[in-house]
């Protein structure tokens, strides 16, 4: 999930805006998830699709 979307339960903004304490600590914590931390399923089943494509795309060049 990523935090752009999320409503902090202490000021009641978005947690990116990072008005409170509350807001800033937990965009930090998600910041240092890693970088596939923020994407979302259908991305990674698109991502993976292109990678099966271009694998499939080399092997039949190849044979």
């Amino acid at each position: 999930m990523t935090y752009d979307r999320l409503v902090c339960a202490n000021c009641a903004a978005p947690v990116s805006e990072g008005r409170c304490p509350v807001c800033r600590a937990s965009r930090a914590r998600m910041q240092q998830q890693g970088p596939f931390a923020g994407l979302n399923p259908m991305m990674l089943i698109a991502l993976l699709a292109i990678l099966i494509t271009a694998v499939a795309l080399v092997a039949h060049q190849t044979a």
